[in-house]
């Protein structure tokens, strides 16, 4: 099957789209938070790339090309944020506030984590950066000596467990007010997660949207110093 499906260029792109539809399909049929469409398209790749014996590179041939639309995905998250551009500037100070917190919060939790485990200096520092888009989060592990495949898997992990399980935490902890919501969730798992905070209202999404961004360049100065103290410590 390898053979046959190499250097097919559609591949990879067909059974994307169709492993996604089906994924869909589920969840609008069932209405469960786990039956995420994203997870289970997730799942059905990998099971037909396994059941079938397809390289990884076969499938990526193809697939790559979606990449290409996450430039423009991303970039179309700015018109919430432009239509609730006076609620971001009334709340300005507390939005910033509560970002940093969040980001200097994960970083201590994955350091404290990682002293508590001993785990490698190498994996722990991988991890760090989870909680940014995958751009960000490769170029900062690289910078620090982390693993970027590490980082990837971390970022993914991130970013599902935003979009599936964000409506119960939210719950939980009784958090109501739509702007917290997002800010929550960009903050904690960046754009997969936003892509649940859109479902529940344009005030979470423009709120998320604008905790993606600002997430990722407080992570750009904040990993660096958690990394250097995770090195003087573990190893």
């Amino acid at each position: 099957m390898n053979e046959v499906l190499s250097g097919c260029a559609y591949f990879g792109i067909a059974l994307s789209l169709i492993a996604y539809w089906i994924g869909y399909r589920l969840n609008q049929r069932f209405k469960l938070m786990i039956v995420n469409p994203m997870l289970i398209s997730m799942l059905l790749i990998i099971g037909f790339l396994l059941l079938f014996n397809v390289d990884y590179e076969t499938y990526d041939y193809g697939a790559k090309y979606i990449t290409y639309f996450l430039t423009p995905a991303t970039i179309c998250l700015a018109v919430p944020l432009y239509k609730q551009l006076q609620v971001l500037k009334k709340n300005l100070g507390a939005i910033i506030a509560g970002v940093l917190t969040g980001c200097i919060v994960h970083a201590l939790i994955v350091a404290g984590l990682a002293v508590l485990f001993q785990l490698d200096a190498i994996l722990a520092v991988s991890v760090l950066p989870k909680s940014v888009t995958t751009a960000i989060a490769m170029g900062v592990s690289s910078e620090v000596g982390g693993i970027e495949a590490i980082t990837v898997v971390g970022v993914c992990i991130a970013g599902l467990m935003g979009a599936i399980l964000s409506p119960v935490i939210l719950k939980l902890f009784r958090i109501t007010e739509p702007a917290a919501q997002g800010l929550a969730i960009g903050t904690a798992s960046h754009a997969l997660g936003t892509s649940k905070a859109c479902e529940m209202g344009e005030l979470q999404a423009a709120m998320s949207s604008l905790a993606i961004v600002v997430t990722g360049i407080l992570t750009v100065i904040v990993v660096p110093i958690v990394s250097k103290y995770l090195f003087t410590i573990l190893t």
